[in-house]
């Protein structure tokens, strides 16, 4: 269980994945309700794309915007060298997420625990994950219980197609690199934590000059410039010498 710390506005760009995830919110807010209006219980959402473009931050997000706590369950410490271990590490996972419940529940780096899956070998370590694949697809398509699957993962190429079909998840978004609206998002979120240069340093200025980065990027950039202007005395007091520093 992880504490929450990000909150939705804390991630610049992705207003459609944002959109999705309250419309979800607003689902499991008045669940009864929704229920009796024919509302499907939200099942999950599926985060694709590259490392650094906000997968983690956005899950993070997510339980802090439904207010339910956070379980991050990770799928390479589910492998075992003993018969029958991997197994039962994911019935104990997942039976602790029920119990949970109501809850989130992250999935980081999916496609780590179904590697093998579609492999011709018939060895003993594609056995398994078959078997991990087979308990999570009827664990995921049979649940009653209301756990939020919120799955992240950087390729997708190799997954098995059955886990990729509706009903598993809800939808499922990929994210690319920032535009260059999204970069300027990006600097203003990174930059308001900054209370004193967050007025007087010109984003949309910046976000022309990061064509290419991702939002880990960004951050790497404000955090690597804020400690040498520090140091040497160059808090803007001025517009002027904002756009000095801006440069």
């Amino acid at each position: 269980m992880l504490p929450i710390r990000e909150k939705l506005e804390h991630v610049g760009g992705l207003s459609k994945l944002k959109a999705c995830l309250k419309q979800k919110a607003t689902v499991l807010a008045k669940l009864n309700e929704a229920r009796e209006f024919g509302v499907e219980m939200p099942k999950g959402i599926m985060i694709v794309g590259m490392p650094g473009c906000g997968k983690s931050p956005t899950a993070k997000a997510t339980a802090a915007l439904f207010k339910l706590p956070l379980l991050r369950l990770d799928v390479g410490s589910l492998m075992g060298k003993y018969v029958g271990e991997s197994e039962n590490s994911m019935r104990r996972a997942l039976r602790l997420a029920d119990a949970v419940s109501p809850c989130v529940l992250w999935i980081d780096e999916l496609e780590k625990a179904f590697v093998g899956m579609g492999s011709s070998g018939s060895g003993s370590g594609s056995e398994v994950t078959s078997r991990l694949f087979g308990y999570s697809l009827t664990w995921m398509q049979e649940r009653i219980s209301p756990v939020f699957v919120l799955a992240t993962a950087n390729d997708i190429s190799g997954l098995p197609p059955e886990l990729m079909r509706k009903g598993r998840f809800d939808e499922i978004f990929y994210v690319d690199f920032p535009n260059r609206r999204e970069r300027a998002e990006i600097f203003e979120v990174h930059l308001k934590r900054r209370i004193k240069l967050s007025d007087l340093i010109d984003s949309n200025q910046l976000a022309d000059k990061t064509e290419g980065f991702s939002g880990a990027d960004i951050e790497a950039v404000v955090n690597e410039a804020i400690g040498p202007a520090f140091v040497n005395g160059r808090l803007p007091h001025s517009s002027s010498r904002s756009r000095q520093m801006s440069r």
